[in-house]
């Protein structure tokens, strides 16, 4: 019910739920720190590199709605243990590879794997969570397991500077196997006495998924965790390192302590974002166009600033980046929201497309246009060059603009026909004020 409390119990699955995540995300970055070494290992230029981590989100990405199909049959634990052992095992790969095509294959199989993770771990937020929980859970969800990329840009580097590329990538290989023997041992799918869904034959699969997409919910769940995911996405799996050592100048510790406190922004805006969402669910959109503005103004200064960036205006470019993480997290609640609790797994998978999918095309962009314009396979790309690579985000920006608003229509459209009317939101804002001051 919305308004229980919940049990103890429900926090522990969620820790187990949120270290599988975690371990999920130190998989997906791994490689984005250890671009130049991947570059110097493998012999291999920005598009071959770029190849690596755009294999790995398409798979990511292609795995969504079979993942999420597949989730609503067999449940959460049985997916994140799939997920783990398929992660740990791209990772055993990746360490004994010495050509391109074997790394290409090992981060095909990390993109499976992570495919399977989290929209796992939003059902166990879903089914373990009261309504009004949820919101504040999903958030803290998906910003505390990106603690995983912290680990990833300073335990994995120190590692991998002071051992060699095996050793690292077989110590990561075996946090995916301890994972996978924690979720097997210790997580449940459902508080006990959770009907069990009856698993549907093909004709019902067919009618939900057609169902899960013609819901406008589903659909601007889509475009938001598209337009406010890809830009942060990029900039922390692959090229804001490169970017901020190679276009910027700065030094790599510097560029690492930027990349951290992208991280650590979110896991302060994320539970002010969940808040705001359980109490303003019809607002929503509101603050996914106020992310977008942040973000779009932020790169505008960055790439128009003639010459290097001051410190500050990186600081303050990574401070709006590190919001777009939470404020993806919005499309997931629209799905949560607006689709029965038999479809959430396929909705979220829908709804995870989005990023991902803009975020593959964004890197593989980058990396062509780097390349393009810097002759002889060189690494040592100067500063035009990556602000003609990044200025790609602006035709993404403009798709997920397009697609938030004409589904927000639709949503809005039916709350007229169910009565529910919203004024605007100057309009509301006053009212509340004024009722607030008398």
């Amino acid at each position: 019910m919305p308004g229980t409390r919940p049990p103890a119990r429900a926090y522990a699955m969620w820790v187990v739920g949120l270290l599988a995540y975690g371990v999920a995300v130190f998989h997906r970055s791994s490689l984005g720190v250890a671009a130049v070494d991947a570059q110097e290992r493998f012999s291999a230029g920005a598009s071959a590199v770029s190849l690596f981590l755009v294999l790995q989100l398409a798979v990511y990405a292609a795995f969504q709605v079979p993942v999420g199909v597949a989730l609503d049959r067999f449940g959460s634990r049985r997916m994140i243990m799939a997920g783990a052992g398929t992660m740990a095992a791209g990772q055993l790969v990746l360490a004994l590879a010495e050509d391109v095509p074997t790394a290409i294959a090992a981060r095909v199989l990390v993109g499976a794997g992570d495919a399977m993770t989290f929209i796992s771990v939003l059902r166990v937020v879903s089914f373990w969570f009261p309504g009004t929980a949820a919101p504040l859970v999903t958030q803290l969800t998906g910003i505390l397991g990106q603690i995983g990329s912290i680990v990833a840009a300073y335990p994995l580097v120190a590692l991998l500077h002071s051992t060699s590329w095996t050793a690292t990538f077989l110590g990561a290989a075996a946090t995916g196997v301890l994972v996978g023997v924690l979720v097997l041992v210790a997580l449940r799918d459902a508080p006990e006495g959770t009907p069990r869904p009856v698993p549907p034959g093909m004709a019902e699969l067919r009618q939900g998924l057609l169902d899960t997409w013609r819901e406008p919910g589903t659909r601007i769940g889509l475009y938001t965790h598209l337009v406010t995911q890809f830009s942060g996405t990029v900039f922390a799996l692959l090229w804001g390192y490169p970017f901020l050592v190679v276009g910027q100048g700065l030094t790599p510790g510097t560029a690492a302590g930027l990349l951290t406190l992208l991280v650590l922004v979110g896991m302060g805006v994320g539970p002010a974002l969940g808040r705001l969402c359980a109490r303003w669910p019809l607002r929503r959109s509101v603050l996914v166009f106020g992310i977008l503005l942040a973000t779009v103004t932020a790169w505008t200064v960055v790439l128009l600033w003639p010459g290097r960036s001051p410190l500050w205006l990186l600081v303050l470019l990574v401070v709006v980046l590190g919001t777009n993480g939470p404020g993806s997290m919005i499309g997931f609640d629209y799905a949560r929201t607006e689709n029965p609790v038999e479809r959430h797994g396929s909705a979220s998978g829908v709804v995870n497309v989005g990023g991902f999918v803009a975020s593959l095309l964004t890197i593989l962009a980058v990396g062509a246009v780097l390349d393009l314009l810097t002759p002889g396979g060189s690494t040592a790309y100067d500063l035009d060059a990556f602000r003609a690579a990044f200025a790609v985000q602006y035709l993404f920006w403009a798709i997920g603009l397009a697609g938030v608003v004409r589904h927000r229509r639709e949503l809005r459209a039916r709350l007229a026909r169910d009565g529910v009317v919203l004024r605007p939101l100057h309009v509301a804002m006053g009212a509340r004020l004024r009722r607030r001051a008398s």
